[in-house]
């Protein structure tokens, strides 16, 4: 797995950003992948979760209804449409994968990622 995470950029309040994240080295179908995001001097947090190997998409309560992870098992790209942004939601956010685990109720965001990709700065004005 050879992860690539784009998509950044800077937007104003409200606008939308569309992140994806392109693995190169392969498939992700028995993989969970999920979204992190790093503010300035705050740990990382989980932001959205995909494992297509059971259906399961979890996002964080802060993005619930804004943002939305999808699949493309074809091109081997998970994206993350981010609606509604906020000037909190400013943040370097990384792409990651866990092999053969689920999303469900967002425990994956404690585990231990087996790759991550480099981040991609995302800017929200107010």
């Amino acid at each position: 797995v050879q992860l690539q995470a784009s998509g950044g950029g800077s937007v104003q309040s409200g606008g939308s950003l569309r992140l994806s994240c392109e693995n190169s080295g392969g498939t992700l179908r028995y993989h969970a992948v999920a979204w992190f995001r790093q503010a300035p001097e705050k740990e990382r947090e989980g932001v959205a979760c995909i494992s297509s190997s059971d259906g399961v998409t979890y996002y964080d309560d802060s993005v619930k209804g804004r943002f939305t992870i999808s699949e493309d098992n074809v091109e081997n790209i998970v994206y993350l449409q981010m609606n509604d942004l906020k000037s909190e939601d400013t943040a370097v956010y990384y792409c990651a994968t866990r092999y053969g685990s689920s999303c469900r109720d967002g425990a994956l965001f404690n585990f231990g990622m087996d790759n991550w990709g480099a981040g991609t700065l995302v800017t929200v004005s107010s």
